[in-house]
């Protein structure tokens, strides 16, 4: 009898290990960094996050494009491609905040199925999660990530970080095909509709919009173009004139590891060390010399304003990019993310 047991025993335990297991879904690198968010196929992600950028995420979910945006202090640092959900079961549109985080998560209202990294918005089940990404909506509602891109976004994030579900006809265009720079206020979730530089103006720097925090920039070699955020607002924008003795192309990314005096010892200045982004590993770590630094010309007046306000863990992302966002549609619908206090003490359900 127990020689029969141990073998049944065993035979049991591995009918049931694939009931267990949590698949993997989608690519398990990022695309090179330059990548257009339209090529990238089902399940390919880009990923620029780097553990010493600071300031306030937000997330936008394109239905249209099936595509999510993530933004940490203003600059866009993630792109992925999405399933959301299908006819019958469409995910909803509006404004929300990150309820609840469950790494483990498995659905009570469709057999167990396994959510990894789940990120609720409503108690009602819609959430951010691992699953499946055949290249266009099947979802039960909820936003499909690919694997290793939903573990990262759940690794940075925190709870009450904004996320905007948008879709044509039902938001204004630079949020239902969000760019480089983050279309919405991260602390509100509502549009931001910041104004041109006025005609014979070099500059504009206006601190008050957010008077501490990170700091960021985002610099456009097409545009020609200096932006400023703290703390995921815009506090100043300036012209800037290239000079290029070596062209450098595509999107790189620094971060200010402390400073150094220049020559006249005299003139304290940043010293920038280069983010080793996908596509880029190696230029991790490499310092940015001085002459590469200077072959950016910033107004004098705006750069004396910025120089003082740069310290370690302040990020610079140059691209190719243009900046400048569309300005039409339609105001975004707000949904209410408040529990209703009949859910509070029940156990929330979950679909997939």
């Amino acid at each position: 009898m127990r020689r029969l047991t141990t073998p049944l025993l065993l035979l049991t335990l591995c009918l049931s290990l694939p009931a267990l297991a949590v698949p993997f879904w989608g690519a398990r690198d990022s695309s090179p960094v330059d990548t257009s968010p339209t090529a990238l196929k089902a399940g390919d992600w880009i990923w620029l996050g780097h553990e010493g950028i600071g300031g306030p995420m937000a997330v936008i979910v394109s239905l249209t494009e099936q595509r999510a945006y993530v933004y940490r202090n203003g600059i866009l640092i993630g792109v992925t491609t999405i399933s959301s959900g299908r006819q019958g079961y469409e995910t909803p549109t509006g404004v929300f905040t990150v309820l609840q985080k469950d790494r483990d998560h498995r659905s009570n209202l469709y057999g167990n199925a396994p959510m990894p990294y789940q990120q609720r918005l409503t108690w009602d089940g819609v959430a951010l999660h691992a699953g499946g990404l055949p290249g266009y909506p099947e979802s039960h509602g909820c936003v499909h990530l690919p694997s290793e891109f939903a573990r990262l976004l759940f690794d940075a994030s925190t709870l009450g970080m904004t996320v905007v579900v948008t879709e044509t006809g039902k938001a204004p265009m630079a949020l239902v095909h969000p760019g480089p720079l983050s279309p919405i206020d991260p602390h509100t979730g509502t549009s931001v509709d910041t104004p041109l530089l006025a005609d014979g103006h070099r500059w504009r720097w206006e601190p008050w919009r957010s008077d501490e925090g990170p700091l960021s920039m985002v610099l456009s070699r097409s545009d020609q173009l200096l932006i400023v955020y703290r703390n995921g607002v815009e506090i100043g924008r300036s012209r800037v004139t290239l000079q290029h003795p070596e062209p450098r192309t595509g999107t790189h990314a620094y971060i200010v590891a402390g400073d150094h005096t220049t020559s006249n010892s005299q003139e304290t200045m940043p010293d920038w060390i280069a983010i080793g982004v996908p596509g880029r590993e190696a230029e991790a770590g490499s310092r940015v010399p001085i002459n590469v630094v200077n072959q950016v010309v910033i107004p004098e007046g705006f750069q004396n304003h910025v120089l003082p306000l740069l310290s370690p863990g302040t990020v610079l992302v140059a691209t190719d990019a243009h900046l400048q966002p569309e300005n039409t549609g339609q105001p975004v619908r707000v949904i209410d993310a408040e529990a209703p206090q009949s859910w509070l003490d029940a156990v929330p359900m979950s679909r997939p």
